[in-house]
């Protein structure tokens, strides 16, 4: 991908970031990150109570945020539900005045083949994912609109060459990036792409349910790099593209991923679910 890059360096600096599934992961990554940046962030999520198996609360993401100077306010939502979507917008709008920023990363993930997909977690992927991104941008776009603002969601290129196992899946998420595509052309002062992994990255997800290891992982910096690099630009210069991260960071200016590795020894090689164009390289 061949990009002119043109940045704002401080434009997230006192601008307000809402982020779904923010509790742990690459929610929480971003969060810190845009906090860094000087944003004030909106953390929302489905449980803001300890998890019986998965680390990290919205209040942890929180402290850390303020113990660094930082400014954040949790929400508890479920995104399925129109009115729990509703006020996450409403009391983030209550407690910052404005909203310039939507991440769309709340995801519900299950790997099956069709036939043996139940239709419980078919609905599932369908409701969290796109249904919920969908649901989360038509409550914050007339906020957005007020002073130009971004939408990103965590959504992979279109491709359609679906992968065995994981067509439901990918159906919601190519969903999501549709969407994107849409908003963006739809809105004349808001931006709107998709975001999505070259390798797999290490999650409470793809720990527990298997999927690769150390080896095949890298963290969730990657990702929360790649998200303040894409808010680093005007969203007045921007129109949508579906990025993969490691080309955002191209663009920005970084091209040595090795601090991104989580087994320090073993460069991850480009993940299976990951939908780009064949001749895709490094």
């Amino acid at each position: 991908m061949t990009t002119q890059w043109t940045t704002t360096p401080d434009w997230l600096e006192g601008k307000v970031v809402l982020i779904t599934g923010a509790s742990r992961g690459v929610g929480a990554a971003c969060a810190m990150e845009c906090a860094r940046r000087g944003a004030k962030v909106a953390l929302a999520a489905k449980t803001i109570t300890p998890h019986p198996t998965l680390p990290g609360t919205l209040h942890e993401v929180a402290e850390a945020i303020e113990r660094e100077g930082g400014e954040a306010h949790v929400i508890q939502v479920d995104v399925r539900f129109p009115e729990q979507v509703n006020a996450m917008v409403d009391s983030t709008i209550e407690r910052f005045g404005r909203l310039d920023v939507l991440i769309n990363n709340a995801g519900a993930i299950f790997m099956a083949p069709v036939t043996s997909f139940p239709v419980k977690r078919f609905d599932l992927v369908m409701n969290v994912n796109v249904r919920g991104a969908f649901l989360a941008s038509q409550a914050a776009l007339p906020h957005l609109r007020k002073n130009g603002g971004h939408i990103i969601m965590m959504s992979p290129p279109i491709n359609p060459k679906a992968s065995i196992g994981k067509a439901p899946y990918l159906v919601s998420k190519i969903g999501m990036t549709m969407l994107a595509q849409a908003i963006d052309s739809e809105e004349s002062n808001v931006t709107a792409c998709a975001l999505w992994p070259v390798t797999g990255i290490r999650t409470a997800a793809t720990v527990n349910l298997g999927m690769g290891d150390a080896k095949q992982w890298r963290n969730v910096d990657i990702l929360a790099d790649a998200t303040v690099a894409l808010l680093s630009r005007d969203p007045a210069q921007c129109t949508f593209d579906a990025w993969l991260d490691e080309d955002v960071l191209r663009a920005n200016g970084t091209t040595d991923f090795a601090s991104y590795r989580c087994d320090p020894d073993h460069e991850p090689m480009p993940m299976s679910i990951l939908l780009v164009d064949p001749d895709w390289k490094r």
